[in-house]
């Protein structure tokens, strides 16, 4: 048995030849080499159009990015080891083209000023500012305030008055925001319970009876 073993020939991934493009699959490459290996043009053309329509099936999420049909043709040259001699209807891409790191886009952001109420409150206290004073802008600053309060308690766990939610609108806008006088916020319910978002799921109904019947889940009679 042991020399019957010993004739067996095992073909391990790891000896084989790297793939240049694994979502791909290795049945690609071996296409892609046997087109290289075909010495008339004609039907090396014929097998490259062939290799790009079983690429297009192997690779549907390709359709969703512009000029999808030029990449599976650039696909075809990267996995070829850019040495593929076929008529391609796009330019053949530098072997450096598909492996150069994408530029990167400079994000300009400025401090945030409170970290507690976000830069999402910062950016609306922006666009807030920009707006012309009326009814409009004040029913706007009532609700940024409501939102910033429910923030604050969230964070801190403290009371807090209307008045410190105002001066931190005005503060924040770089005092370009004057809260009108006389503006008032909805009373906060005795019950009200503002917590951080947990990472924990929320425990089902039929989990909390067990913990109140000692762990056991409770009986359903017929």
């Amino acid at each position: 048995m042991d020399k019957e073993m010993e004739n067996v020939g095992l073909d391990y991934n790891t000896q084989r030849e790297k793939l240049r493009m694994p979502e791909y699959g290795r049945n690609v490459q071996k296409m892609i080499e046997y087109v290289k290996s075909l010495p008339d043009r004609e039907k090396r053309d014929e097998q490259a159009r062939a290799v790009i329509k079983v690429m297009e099936t192997l690779n549907l999420q390709v359709h969703q990015q512009e000029n999808w049909e030029q990449k599976l043709w650039d696909h075809l040259h990267a996995i070829s080891g850019y040495d593929i001699d076929v008529d391609s209807p796009y330019p053949a891409p530098a072997p450096d083209q598909l492996s150069a790191r994408p530029v990167m886009v400079p994000v300009k952001r400025k401090p945030l000023k409170a970290t507690h109420y976000g830069r999402n409150i910062e950016s609306i206290i922006d666009l807030i500012a920009d707006q012309p004073d009326g009814d409009t802008k004040t029913a706007m600053i009532r609700s940024l305030a409501i939102y910033m309060r429910q923030q604050y308690l969230i964070w801190n766990k403290d009371s807090v008055s209307d008045e410190t939610i105002f001066q931190d609108i005005e503060k924040l806008s770089d005092y370009r925001i004057k809260v009108p006088e006389g503006i008032q916020l909805t009373r906060i319910s005795s019950n009200a319970v503002f917590s951080k978002p947990s990472l924990n799921p929320v425990k089902s109904n039929n989990s909390n009876l067990r913990q109140k019947n000692g762990g056991m889940r409770p009986r359903i009679r017929k």
